[in-house]
């Protein structure tokens, strides 16, 4: 990792005013504005994240899932080109400094794919020139590390609103298979009927539908819904998961699923 890298995750931690949580989780200090954004269809935004530092990926990756996005993350050229062809983004934060093709050829080769996708540029480089390079590339947005996540963020959802590709949502609804959680409201419905939630266990579940279809370790759980080192306390996830399965699984086929050895996982209940 050469120094700029390294200079820019320290200032995220720094900046974030709290250690950096396990696997790059991100926290609600960090996580998603109150007006969530989706495409005009009512679907996810798509957003690939782009950097040779495969840390810095991975947190800008779960800052923007935490949003509500359905996001991607690739740590060189060529595998951004061949996911953005898949993923069809939305907006790239796209670094410059790529160690097998330059940022400037990657938005090149993806704009070619995708003619109005948004890239905000991420680089360590702020000199007058690079910026002018950048946006002259087609860039429509430009940050230079160090940074912090909440500036991002920002600047993302600004890109998309511009770019009309988003609109806010209404109510902030998350809704999984027949499972939906109005989280203004603070209520969660499995079919249509309201299920009874403590205050931790709709966190936990918060935490589980902001993930569907992704395995989550005790340890990420932990760490997002009681900000707990690992530290033994395994028990307390085991516990507070056979809540929410007697609660939102019970006499129904199944939403919540362990998977043996690794953590768990939320997914649309299969008839």
């Amino acid at each position: 990792m050469n120094s700029a890298h390294r200079a820019g995750s320290e200032q995220i931690q720094s900046q974030q005013g709290r250690r950096l949580p396990h696997s790059g989780q991100v926290t609600p200090a960090a996580g998603r504005s109150s007006a969530a954004l989706t495409r005009p269809d009512g679907t996810p935004l798509r957003a690939l994240v782009v950097d040779d530092e495969a840390s810095l990926t991975d947190l800008l990756v779960s800052a923007l899932r935490y949003e509500g996005w359905d996001v991607r993350g690739a740590t060189d050229g060529a595998s951004a080109v061949s996911i953005g062809s898949q993923l069809r983004p939305d907006i790239v934060v796209l670094d410059l400094m790529l160690p097998d093709i330059d940022g400037m050829e990657v938005l090149r080769r993806l704009r070619a794919q995708h003619p109005h996708v948004c890239v905000l540029f991420l680089t360590a480089r702020d000199s007058v020139e690079d910026r002018i390079a950048g946006i002259t590339a087609g860039g429509d947005d430009y940050v230079t590390k160090p940074f912090s996540l909440e500036e991002v963020v920002a600047r993302l959802r600004g890109l998309v609103r511009r770019a009309g590709l988003a609109r806010a949502r209404v109510g902030r609804e998350i809704v999984v298979g027949d499972l939906a959680m109005d989280e203004d409201a603070r209520e969660v419905r499995r079919g249509g009927d309201l299920v009874e939630l403590t205050a931790t266990e709709f966190e936990l579940l918060r935490y589980l539908m902001r993930n569907p279809r992704r395995v989550l370790s005790k340890a990420q759980i932990l760490d997002r819904v009681w900000n707990y080192d690992f530290g033994g306390r395994a028990h307390v996830v085991e516990l507070y998961i056979s809540y929410l399965r007697k609660k939102v699984d019970a006499g129904r086929a199944p939403t919540i699923h362990t998977v043996r050895g690794v953590g768990y996982v939320l997914k649309p209940a299969v008839s």
